[in-house]
């Protein structure tokens, strides 16, 4: 039987699971709410976003180097909403790691291509800047918009890492909230060019979409999960000699979410998945088209605790924001590696002090089976806390 035949079989039986995905320790700890409220009118506050982490990881084979993530990084926000469906945010994003006394100007997540050689010191710190509108179930997002954990992408195309590693995504946003339908769609533009500079124009597009089969809260929940990406590098006055570059990335499956509902147990989420790869224009990755698939299964327990296991077959299969292990390309020697098969198990933990206010600890291991290859056990273990204060200054009335 052949790889693509495996591949088929595997899809078919897993087709029976279908996925609603409930808070994992990623949203408890950068997740944040868009909705705008009347009872927010005329206030003036500080709102301030800080997360605490110390991430090691230690990774073997040649799929990805390991290293270690210490630090913290905090964004302080003067917030400001003078109508029910308006709200202003202006204050600055700042990034730590343990040790270093100087940052990259540039995006932190693959972007070190695009910008230059200026560094800061002392900190990483960027302008943080929102301004945002609601009409009836549309939001509109200028400026940072909901980035990262909010975007809400399956794991395959999006590692959770990059809540701590990039930029505030910048742009334009639109989100669409109905009872059983929910819409993200953005564009972040990650590099801005002017003539003559030596870097290249870059931005991502994304969509996101959750189709619910039937009303959320019932004892099996049924949704479908869609997600589009694409990544565009170059610009019509790009003069470096890289060239124009386009991927995409998709992701199509079903899922279920069984609400349990008890005090041990709380529920069981499983999901399915068809992944896609495609290098539109370029030569970044050393194949133009990519395909996988993957099953996820994941339990609750104690309101604190989660159990899951992902496994994701891959052929010249390349997620440019996911982990390095569901992908073909190794990030460490740029070698072609045809097909992977990856196990990702893993527990998590999380204590909810108050909102905005958690303590959370997450164990990873990845079970890596490239072509050709022998296997290898990769595994992360990470500490964090969030910290979310709101000061009220005043209320102003009409």
């Amino acid at each position: 039987m052949t790889v693509d035949r495996r591949l088929v079989v595997f899809l078919v039986f897993s087709a029976s699971f279908l996925s609603l995905e409930a808070q994992d320790l990623t949203t408890k700890l950068v997740g944040l709410d868009h909705q705008l409220s009347s009872d927010n009118t005329g206030v003036l506050a500080v709102d301030a976003d800080a997360l605490a982490f110390f991430k090691n990881n230690e990774f073997d084979g040649e799929q990805a180097t390991g290293y270690t993530l210490p630090g913290f990084w905090l964004q302080p926000r003067l917030s400001y909403q003078p109508l029910d469906n308006v709200r202003l945010e202006a204050g600055f994003h700042a990034a730590v790691y343990d040790g270093a006394n100087k940052y990259p100007c540039f995006a932190y997540h693959d972007i070190a291509r695009w910008k230059g050689d200026q560094y800061q010191s002392g900190a990483h710190i960027l302008p943080f800047l929102r301004a945002q509108a609601q009409l009836g179930s549309v939001t509109f997002v200028l400026g940072n918009i909901y980035g990262g954990a909010n975007h809400g992408v399956v794991e395959p195309l999006m590692n959770a890492e990059i809540n701590l590693t990039q930029d505030p995504e910048m742009g334009f946003q639109i989100l669409v909230d109905r009872p059983r339908y929910h819409l993200d769609a953005w564009i972040n533009w990650q590099s801005f060019i002017f003539r003559a500079d030596t870097h290249q124009e870059a931005f991502t597009v994304g969509i996101s979409q959750r189709i619910a089969l039937n009303a959320p809260e019932k004892p099996l929940a049924f949704y479908i999960p869609i997600d589009i990406l694409f990544q565009h590098r170059g610009g019509e006055i790009d003069s470096t000699d890289t060239g124009v570059q386009t991927l995409d990335n998709a992701a199509l499956g079903l899922g279920l979410r069984w609400n349990a509902g008890g005090k041990f147990f709380n529920g069981l989420t499983a999901e399915t998945l068809v992944l896609y790869s495609w290098q539109q224009v370029g030569h970044l990755w050393p194949f133009d088209k990519g395909l996988g698939g993957g099953l996820t299964l994941s339990g609750d327990f104690l309101n604190q605790v989660r159990l899951f296991a992902t496994t994701v077959w891959a052929h010249n299969f390349c997620p440019f924001y996911g982990s390095p292990f569901f992908s073909t390309f190794s990030t460490e020697t740029g070698r072609d590696l045809s097909s992977v098969f990856t196990s990702h198990i893993g527990a998590e933990w999380s204590h909810t002090f108050a909102k905005g206010y958690v303590l959370g600890a997450k164990l990873d291991t990845y079970l890596c089976a490239p072509s050709h290859e022998s296997l290898t056990n990769n595994f992360t273990f990470g500490v964090f806390l969030r910290c979310s204060p709101h000061i009220l200054i005043k209320r102003f009335t009409p």
